[in-house]
């Protein structure tokens, strides 16, 4: 039989029983399918039941005596499945929050109260002082005092609008919503624009009673849950502040915690509805614009003032220690060849969603991988289950691990496959492009526990009901979670898998993250917990068995030629937009429309927006094309099976052609020029990062130089796919 290479790629593709299988011979496709089976009859709802109940009895945030006895009994556990199971311990900085202090000091008093009330119910709300309290990780000590403003979600657009408004927040206290950015962002941007310090709060109508009952009675966050999390400036870098690049080890050589450029220049503090509501309460100034105002029953004034408010903050930094478990099952035939699977297991508080939910997957994905493999079926390929402590504060435990490792892995390394927290609902996969056929088969092949359709399939009803394009695609790769060191760092081939939309509620980073809240509106038969297995773990198995290892380049190259028609469409957007603006400031358009009641202040007229030459992309990715081309006319029956491990090797290593060793400008730790956090979004992805940011900014040297670099980036990758061409030719 004659066997194409499919979609551009060197891999076999045979449809067996009605699933097309990338990667196998007909024959090795019969039994991995019949191995699938086996997969799935073996998978233990109940397993993540009780697990969970255990691991989330207690806070196990980094640094505590219940996180460390999780971390052993996990080891224990992978122990007697088969694996080689060991702890790697990293100290990293923590800060504990000593004293937290907010007040009104005028025009009236209050205090706030800075605290969750147990509920009726759910004793684990009901820990005291176990409970760790509500504060932002890496936030600067400080005592401030100044008036205050709202500055709705406190990401740039908000201070555009401010500025268009006359408003400064030079020397004042802003007070920010969550959502509309990662968290870390709203302090950034804050001290940046002049800020002395900074409020965080969750508005009930992004996360309360507008959206449903409030906890005990609904999901949703009652008036006074408050949602921790670190604000450490991730885009910058993740992982220990102290030690940049390199792993946190006891002996490791420490920055100054004054010189660690990650921790946040303001002081800053979340706090809850309850609390924020007097604060907005008393400010006055301009209404806020309508898409600013949340749902609490006050009128939303911006300020500055008359509100003035006194933060003041003190932590405990010290070192902690990052405990990793790290579960290792050498491979039948191809050992030196890894498929790493990994799910942290440290919470701000019990973290029974977040990420208990997605670790107790793991472990019993794990679990019927060893019993396979006691059976005869061990894997080709190494298999290394990892459970990741000190992510919450900033993916520490995983970014030290790939600092520690960083030369085996990119050596070694096939693919790292990524979950967090999980819940019922629809397929959510984001990753390397390179996967998108594999990931697509996997989701055709698992079925919805309450549709009894493919998780590909419910997946694509909903995102044609919602008018969007009902193609099964992954997404791209911001950060927020442990992917982030593999993928954008080492340049690893990656994935990050989790089920969700069904199981909404405010129980995020607060004190009910608990097993109650979890049984009774997340997941309460563990049912998507098994999808989630039963998805993973065909993608770790298929991984680490395939012949030809399975990835294909057709959707990498639709995916990145929409990037980079993304930026320069947004290029010749900004540069109409420019001059329609400055041709209103010469036709005296702006002053003929103001006010005469007030004073006019003219406009001035902005910088042009040149154009850009793409030419250097552009050509890089015909060239591409090219060789693409090439690649769909290999026949396989010409390669014999002694070759094969080395075009494995040359595609293992495909991700990292699209990594430099310099980095994106001032952020060199974020090596890929395809997928990095966004500087200003945080968890959100900008694709083609250093032209995109660069043309944002109107840095318009820079996007030149970033244009040149991507382009050398993509002729590396498309060197990469013609020596692939070449080994399976000769």
């Amino acid at each position: 039989m004659r066997i194409l290479l499919f979609l551009c790629s060197l891999l076999f593709i045979h449809p067996v029983f009605g699933q097309t299988v990338t990667g196998f011979s007909e024959e090795g496709a019969a039994a991995q399918l019949e191995l699938e089976k086996k997969f799935d009859n073996l998978l233990n709802p109940e397993n993540l039941d009780v697990w969970m109940q255990k691991m989330a009895a207690r806070p196990h945030y980094v640094g505590t005596d219940y996180g460390r006895q999780n971390a052993e009994w996990m080891a224990e556990q992978f122990r007697s499945w088969g694996y080689d199971a060991r702890i790697e311990t990293y100290q990293v900085l923590f800060p504990y929050p000593k004293l937290r202090l907010l007040e009104m000091t005028g025009p009236q008093k209050y205090k706030a109260k800075l605290s969750a009330v147990a509920v009726e119910g759910d004793g684990f709300t009901r820990q005291g002082k176990e409970l760790l309290p509500s504060y932002n990780a890496f936030s600067a000590d400080g005592d401030v005092e100044a008036e205050l403003v709202f500055v709705n979600y406190g990401v740039p657009a908000d201070y555009e609008k401010l500025e268009e408004l006359g408003i400064d927040v030079k020397g004042k206290i802003v007070i920010a919503k969550y959502y509309g950015s990662w968290r870390g962002i709203k302090p950034k941007l804050a001290a940046e624009k002049g800020a002395i310090g900074c409020i965080i709060y969750s508005d009930p109508k992004d996360d309360g009673y507008y959206q449903g009952d409030v906890y005990p009675k609904g999901a949703f966050k009652n008036s006074t849950g408050v949602q921790r999390g670190s604000v450490m400036d991730m885009p910058t870098y993740p992982g220990d502040v102290l030690t940049p690049g390199y792993a946190a080890t006891a002996d490791a050589e420490r920055l100054d915690r004054k010189d660690a450029p990650t921790i946040t220049a303001i002081p800053v503090l979340p706090i809850s509805y309850e609390d924020a509501k007097p604060l907005l309460e008393a400010l006055q100034g301009p209404v806020a614009p309508e898409n600013w105002r949340g749902a609490l029953p006050v009128t939303y004034h911006i300020g500055p003032g008359p509100a003035r408010v006194h933060l003041k903050l003190e932590f405990d930094w010290q070192l902690k220690p990052a405990h990793n478990v790290i579960a290792v099952m050498p491979g039948s035939e191809l050992p030196d060849e890894w498929v790493i699977r990994g799910n942290h297991h440290d919470a701000w508080v019990h973290g029974a969603s977040d990420p208990v939910s997605g670790m107790v997957a793991l472990m019993e994905e794990a679990r019927v991988v060893g019993e396979l493999a006691k059976a005869g079926n061990r894997p080709k390929r190494t298999m290394i289950y990892c459970a990741w402590d000190a992510e919450e504060p900033g993916l520490i435990g995983s970014t030290e691990w790939v600092e520690d490792h960083m030369s085996e892995l990119q050596e070694k390394t096939v693919i790292y496959v990524n979950t967090d927290g999980n819940s019922r609902g629809f397929l959510s996969a984001g990753g390397s492009h390179t996967l998108e056929t594999m990931v697509n088969q996997v989701a055709e092949s698992v079925t919805d526990p309450q549709t009894n359709v493919s998780v590909a399939d419910r997946r694509k009803a909903a995102l044609k009901v919602m008018g969007e394009d009902a193609e099964f695609k992954l997404s791209a790769l911001g950060s927020g979670s442990d992917y982030t060191p593999f993928l954008q760092h080492a340049g690893i081939t990656s994935l990050n898998i989790g089920f969700g939309g069904e199981g909404s509620g405010g129980e995020y980073h607060t004190i009910y993250d608990t097993y109650t809240h979890y049984k009774r509106f997340k997941d309460p038969d563990f049912s998507y917990g098994i999808a989630l297995a039963k998805t993973t773990g065909r993608i770790v198995l298929r991984m680490a068995n395939a012949d030809v290892l399975p990835l294909t380049f057709k959707p990498w190259y639709r995916t990145v030629s929409t990037y980079l028609d993304e930026i320069m469409k947004l290029t010749d957007d900004m540069r109409e937009k420019r001059e329609k603006y400055n041709e209103m400031v010469e036709s005296r358009a702006f002053e003929l429309a103001a006010d005469p009641t007030k004073p006019f202040v003219k406009p001035e007229i902005k910088p042009v927006v040149p154009y850009i030459d793409f030419s250097p992309v552009q050509n890089a990715m015909a060239a591409l094309t090219v060789t693409i081309d090439s690649l769909a006319a290999v026949d396989m029956d010409a390669i014999p099976a002694s070759k094969r491990t080395a075009v494995n090797k040359e595609l293992q290593k495909l991700e990292q052609s699209l990594t430099n060793n310099k980095g994106l400008p001032r952020r060199p730790w974020y090596q890929h020029m395809i997928y990095a956090p966004g500087f200003y979004t945080g968890y959100g992805v900008k694709t083609l990062p250093g032209i995109r940011e660069a043309v944002e900014q109107e840095e318009w040297k820079e996007a030149a130089e970033q244009i040149r670099v991507v382009a050398e980036t993509l002729a590396q990758f498309n060197g990469s796919l013609q020596q692939i061409l070449e080994t399976a030719r000769n």
